[in-house]
């Protein structure tokens, strides 16, 4: 039986339709009955729990061969990396209690840098805590996600301008969910040693006005980048409503990514998707 958590967003989605298309045994953790309804009509077995709830979280880890894990982030949280720590401790406790064979831990690109990183610090705070008691730990690194820019895709379709905060011409290395979840899924089938680190990104590196073009061509217009600058991040996110500190958070992420300070561990030990940035963008739309 291989357990998924998250399995309602993009990566535990993509995640669970892999194994379910190798035939494989699926349990699905949602946070409600009625998120699982589909899930369950593809054959899949639904158990209801949320990671606070260490109990229920453990009972439905129980007998797992292997575990997708992430951590669901409550951005409005003012302690943001506090309750995120917690729910990593709550999540260690879960498969050192449920005795999970192999958990797969989807972490990010700077996963093993302790500061500096904005909201990848309790990705660095979790690798920690489930690598302490898990049997076997595969620690998923993947980059920017494609998907990241979906939210504004209606900006491009109203204005033909791509609002972002990394610079137009800096390529980066970006992945679609659906590779995340496909290698993870692998991981999973394949099982793992004590511990071993995936860092993966997608087939090539991408700037921002090659997402504009890309979006450009599939929307049949002019797309033009627009470069916000990083003293925006704070009051845009809180109008998303995250907290003050976890805006800033990814104020710092985002200067970190400008001055190159978040990278890979072992970049010439790649892991590359299949999905094209055009592809993944024509997919959104």
């Amino acid at each position: 039986m291989f357990v998924v958590v998250g399995a309602t967003g993009n990566t535990g989605s993509a995640v669970v339709e892999n194994l379910l298309s190798k035939k494989q045994p699926v349990r699905v953790i949602v946070r409600s009955a009625e998120k699982g309804v589909g899930w369950k009509a593809k054959g899949a077995e639904v158990a209801v729990a949320s990671i606070d709830d260490v109990s229920a979280v453990t009972k439905a880890f129980e007998g797992a061969k292997g575990v997708y894990l992430l951590a669901p982030p409550n951005y409005g949280a003012e302690a943001w990396l506090a309750d995120q720590r917690v729910r990593m401790d709550h999540a260690a406790e879960a498969v050192q209690k449920s005795r999970a064979e192999h958990v797969v831990f989807l972490s990010s690109v700077g996963g093993h840098l302790s500061g500096g990183t904005g909201p990848i610090q309790a990705l660095h705070y979790g690798e920690l805590a489930l690598g302490a008691v898990a049997k076997h730990i595969t620690i998923l690194r993947p980059c920017y996600f494609m998907d990241n820019w979906a939210p504004v895709i209606g900006a491009v379709k109203a204005g033909g301008v791509l609002p972002t905060f990394i610079a137009p011409q800096a390529k980066m290395p970006m992945i679609s969910t659906k590779d995340i979840g496909r290698i993870a899924a692998e991981q999973l089938l394949a099982g793992g040693p004590d511990k071993q680190i995936v860092e993966m990104a997608g087939p090539a590196e991408y700037s921002p006005d090659e997402v504009a073009s890309a979006l450009g061509q599939i929307l049949g217009r002019k797309v033009t980048p627009q470069h916000a600058p990083l003293s925006a991040v704070v009051p845009t996110f809180k109008s998303f409503g995250f907290s003050d500190e976890a805006a800033k958070l990814f104020e710092e992420m985002y200067t970190a990514f400008s001055r190159r300070a978040i990278g890979y561990e072992k970049p010439d030990k790649l892991v590359r998707g299949t999905v094209t940035l055009s592809d993944a963008l024509r997919a959104m739309v």
